[in-house]
């Protein structure tokens, strides 16, 4: 039997269900029971949490597959995609769509091969024998298999004024708020490709951006820092950080620090955007093994040490993080969430017979 849905449109888990119900009392046995309970929960084969770019791949793939698919996610389909401007280095994407058009077009595709994409907040996650059983702010759900998708939030820099200033001059998406300082003197504070990439841009609305990096060096692409630092509207101030954000209802000036001369200075200004770094959104699946960075560590087919349990995109532990490899880290775990469910069917229906 495979994991593909009957011409009558069941699911994996339903044909399960059906088998255990015939068979049970005939064996004299009843076969991890915890399946048969629990039936106010709406049931699915797999089940992803996490509508970014890894979640939409994977919910594509999954559904197309035969598998009964359906995404959560706090808020709408999107990530981190959603700030970028232009998708320049998506390969087959030409001429390049904005970050928010890609993702449209991911959640269309998936919707088109059956998979359902629901807003909840997921506060919990629990396997009692094969199923996993998921509380969420929309109400219960189960399923045989899960993919943690839930990618990763900007890093604050932690210094006095930036809470109290977020949306008062402080942001960490610059397509979202940079056109409120158009003209205006805006620091960027970072140094790797989303820093360059968002100054680049910001440099499009004003003459004036200034870009804050605690290194000698930019982190970013050389064809990012290259195009950087070919901007005659950006300057690059190096080996400095940020101790402190003033102002008194929206930002008026930074305090930085230089490393090298220990010299102090303060900086006026309008508008600070941080991209100092990211926090991988693991607190649903805390006990899972992680790298020094706080990543979930998997293996190659995106497999966790718990069965059935997947992870797949910014949160995941590997050396590259870009949207491509996201889409592929979604891929890879949709198909062998449907290896994992046909063997677990397989050996449910064995130990049946």
């Amino acid at each position: 039997m495979s994991a593909q849905k009957t011409s009558s449109e069941t699911s994996v888990f339903e044909l399960v269900q059906y088998v255990q119900h015939k068979y049970a009392y005939a064996c004299g046995r009843v076969i991890d029971s915890v399946i048969l309970s629990g039936m106010d929960s709406q049931v699915f084969d797999y089940i992803i949490i996490g509508a970014g770019a890894a979640g939409l791949t994977s919910a594509q793939y999954g559904a197309r597959s035969g598998l009964n698919t359906l995404v959560l996610d706090t808020s709408s389909p999107g990530g981190q995609a959603l700030h970028i401007s232009c998708l320049e280095n998506y390969p087959g994407l030409f001429p390049a769509p904005s970050g928010a058009q890609y993702i449209e077009n991911m959640k269309q595709q998936a919707l088109s091969f059956g998979a359902q994409i629901t807003q909840a907040k997921v506060l919990s996650i629990d396997k009692i024998g094969s199923k996993f059983s998921i509380e969420t702010s929309a109400g219960s759900y189960s399923c045989f298999a899960v993919l943690i998708a839930t990618g990763a939030v900007h890093r604050q820099l932690g210094v006095p004024g930036e809470k109290e200033l977020t949306g008062s001059g402080v942001s960490y998406c610059a397509t979202c708020d940079g056109p409120f300082f158009k003209d205006r003197h805006i620091v960027v504070v970072g140094g790797g490709d989303s820093a360059c990439d968002e100054a680049v841009y910001l440099a499009t609305l004003t003459h004036h951006v200034t870009l804050i990096h605690r290194r000698n060096t930019l982190r970013a692409q050389k064809a990012v820092a290259d195009r950087l630092l070919a901007n005659d509207h950006i300057t690059v101030r190096y080996n400095e950080t940020v101790r402190r954000i003033s102002g008194s209802g929206r930002v008026e000036s930074i305090t930085t620090f230089n490393s090298l001369t220990n010299e102090i200075q303060i900086l006026e200004c309008d508008a600070v955007f941080i991209f100092a770094g990211m926090n991988p959104n693991t607190e649903l699946v805390s006990t899972l093994p992680t790298d020094k960075a706080g990543y979930i560590i998997t293996n190659e087919n995106m497999e966790t040490p718990v069965p059935g349990l997947f992870c797949a995109g910014d949160v995941r532990a590997k050396p590259f993080r870009q949207l491509v490899t996201a889409a592929a880290d979604g891929a890879t775990a949709a198909h062998q969430a449907g290896i994992y469910i046909h063997n677990l069917l397989q050996s449910i229906t064995g130990a049946l017979s």
